[in-house]
């Protein structure tokens, strides 16, 4: 696999997608290709950001508003951006996001009901048109998410995780809007399946781009 630029790719997904291991199974895929690429995360990614995720996920928060979460979660991305992201793409890296500016569009911009153009607007001000080349939707019914978190002990428990059914389900209607909005840029993986097939989807997408 040849890149002639940096590529940067979102991973995006509902809660219990599978986000996590598709991506260590994407970094495992580029360094058997000897490829150069950073992953992170987001909200996260550097101190401050890191900062910011504790407030806005932490379940003792609950009281925050949709606006105020929506500016902190638009914060984080600028100063991860700027202070990570941008300077490994000048390196020549590959960048590989666990989350990016679509959750914000799904999660405030179309759950929380602020609006879709209204948070995409609020994170031009931060981003300056930066996208990724290739959003991977990992797309799964939302009871079977929610069953695969409550039978891992070892993952990270946010307050997103305690929302009831319906609201995992809107999440879901959130991401499957974004891709009539943004079909050149964003493909659905089916997630429900198993991990190689899932896999083999995402490969196939990412070496499309490449």
């Amino acid at each position: 696999m040849t890149l002639n630029r940096p590529l940067v790719i979102s991973i995006e997904g509902g809660e219990g997608s599978g986000k996590s291991t598709i991506i260590e199974k994407i970094a495992e895929y580029f360094m058997k290709r000897k490829l150069d690429f950073i992953i992170t995360r987001e909200p996260g990614g550097v101190r401050i950001s890191e900062e910011i995720r504790k407030i806005t996920l932490d379940q003792k928060y609950n009281e925050m508003d949709a606006r105020t979460e929506a500016l902190l979660f638009t914060a984080a991305r600028r100063q991860h951006l700027i202070e990570k992201v941008l300077p490994a793409l000048d390196l020549g890296k590959i960048v590989i996001f666990d989350r990016f500016v679509d959750s914000s569009l799904v999660y405030q911009g179309y759950v929380r009901g602020i609006g879709i153009d209204e948070v995409f607007q609020m994170n031009q001000f931060a981003i300056e048109g930066f996208l990724p080349d290739l959003t991977l939707y990992l797309d799964v019914e939302p009871k079977i998410g929610l069953d695969r978190i409550s039978q891992n002990p070892d993952r990270e428990i946010n307050k997103l995780d305690l929302e009831g059914l319906q609201f995992h389900e809107k999440v879901r209607k959130g991401y499957l809007h974004l891709l009539d909005l943004y079909p050149e840029r964003i493909v659905k993986i089916d997630a429900n399946e198993d991990l190689e097939n899932v896999l083999l989807s995402v490969i196939k997408e990412i070496e499309l781009r490449c």
